[in-house]
């Protein structure tokens, strides 16, 4: 299946980004970052705020986009493909040539981890791999500073005695279970980092939890954004479990403020939480999606509750608020709404 052209992010979003960000890029001016996993979610508001950044500040800031089909990237963002400041570099994560252009950052945000639940084994290699070979690849560069785009999926199930997963939270996934691939890649590739951030290299982690908002998909396992599909076009939100584990989901222009802070300010071989701590319980949210929706959609829950306490996922961002000055800005219900907008100018 083609892939399905997205619009692009909307100004009011990008304006949001630099107004959080200007003096990072500023300090960027003239870089030339490599990325990788600029075809997925993160990779789109990294792109648009970079491309947004040298139109309004003239930053001069370059990226190079390590992509495995780069036509199906044209496809997909034809106004990223097109820019000027952008080259896309063909190659698979886990043994890409490496480019001639020297990079002064690095950002390694590769992989879906919906492939984690089709193929375990390989999207575990994948990710392992794959994360060696940036490393490597980084440490042959004159690099100021490396990103590795990590999960709050590392640590594992969340304790029901925690209100919130602090960094130093013990846990783990289970490491006998197939679907823990996607997780026990993720914790590998931190391992690779703290021993590349041991060895000199500047690379700082970020940890994220769950997010809304423009270019979030609309057709996997993530329940915020089949549930904005569902009420874009007007259908029964239906939700699959009994409603009531709880998330917490920061707006992606917030996302793009916290990583590009993150890969400017965070210590090297230290990892950040990267989301909202506001918790919200999933049929709630289903709810409060339809009622942004002009549609207003019905609601239907499928699972019963068996009266235990609620599953969670809601980071602890205290770390990031003290270290780094950063806050989620952006209230849930403004970013369903402006994600609902967007919404409208996309081929669903």
């Amino acid at each position: 299946m083609p892939a399905r052209a997205l619009a692009p992010v909307p100004r009011p979003d990008l304006d949001h980004v630099l107004a959080h960000t200007e003096s990072l890029w500023r300090e960027m001016a003239g870089a030339s970052l490599f990325i990788t996993g600029g075809t997925g979610f993160f990779g789109l508001w990294l792109l648009e705020s970079l491309a947004w950044a040298n139109e309004r500040l003239k930053v001069d800031v370059r990226a190079t986009v390590l992509s495995r089909d780069p036509a199906a990237f044209s496809r997909r963002a034809p106004h990223l493909a097109g820019c000027g400041a952008m080259t896309i570099h063909a190659g698979d994560v886990r043994d890409f040539d490496f480019p001639s252009t020297r990079f002064t950052h690095v950002i390694h945000a590769a992989f879906d981890s919906g492939r984690a639940i089709a193929d375990p084994l390989a999207a575990f290699d994948t990710l392992t791999a794959g994360t060696r070979r940036v490393l490597e690849f980084a440490a042959m560069q004159p690099l100021q500073r490396m990103l590795f785009v990590s999960s709050g999926a590392v640590y594992g199930p969340q304790p029901k005695s925690l209100d919130y997963l602090a960094e130093s939270c013990p846990g783990g996934p289970d490491p006998l279970a197939p679907a823990s691939a996607y997780a026990e890649g993720k914790r590998v590739g931190e391992f690779l980092c703290g021993l590349a951030a041991g060895n000199g290299l500047p690379v700082s982690i970020a940890r994220c939890f769950a997010f809304m908002g423009p270019g979030l998909p609309t057709d996997g396992h993530f329940a915020a954004g089949n549930f904005l599909r569902d009420a874009h076009m007007g259908r029964e939100i239906v939700v699959q479990g009994d409603g009531t584990p709880l998330r917490s989901y920061l707006h992606a222009a917030d996302l793009a403020v916290w990583l590009w802070t993150v890969l400017l300010r965070g210590k090297p071989g230290r990892a950040y939480n990267v989301g909202s701590d506001q918790a919200i319980s999933i049929g709630d949210l289903a709810r409060l999606i339809a009622a942004q929706s002009p549609h207003r959609p019905t609601v239907r829950v499928l699972g019963k509750n068996d009266g235990g306490p609620p599953e969670r996922y809601v980071p602890d961002i205290g770390r990031a608020r003290s270290e780094l000055g950063l806050e989620p800005r952006i209230s849930l219900e403004q970013g369903i709404r402006r994600t609902l907008g967007w919404l409208d100018g996309c081929r669903l």
